[in-house]
């Protein structure tokens, strides 16, 4: 499967953003689907992550209560809903694919996932 975040921009403290992960090549109801994000000179991070059937969501610490993560199994589409965004959120942001049968337990690792799109900047400004 190919995946390709847009969404991303500068915004200031407080602000919201919506990511968006369009899928193609095979249908995006065969994949869990993760979102992470990478600051820079630090490692890729868990932030958010969505079921196959998007019944069951899972979340960071530090983005609990601020981001949703939903799917469109239909549209082909994985969104990440970010608000009252903080300067500690910027980062690059990928959406990543996985099929591990084990995601309950392994959804927030990134060894996990098998496809991963290119990153979009997200850049919030105090």
């Amino acid at each position: 499967v190919q995946l390709q975040a847009s969404g991303g921009g500068l915004v200031q403290a407080g602000d919201s953003l919506k990511l968006s992960c369009a899928t193609s090549g095979r249908p995006l109801s065969n994949y869990h689907m993760g979102w992470f994000h990478q600051a820079p000179g630090k490692g890729r991070e868990f932030v958010a992550a969505a079921r196959r059937s998007g019944d069951v969501t899972y979340y960071s610490d530090g983005v609990k209560g601020r981001f949703t993560v939903s799917r469109s199994n239909a549209k082909n589409t994985v969104y990440l809903q970010m608000n009252n965004l903080t300067p500690e959120d910027t980062a690059v942001y990928y959406c990543a694919a996985s099929v591990t049968a084990t995601y309950s337990s392994h959804y927030n690792n990134a060894d996990m996932y098998i496809s991963w799109g290119q990153g979009t900047q997200v850049t919030v400004s105090s």
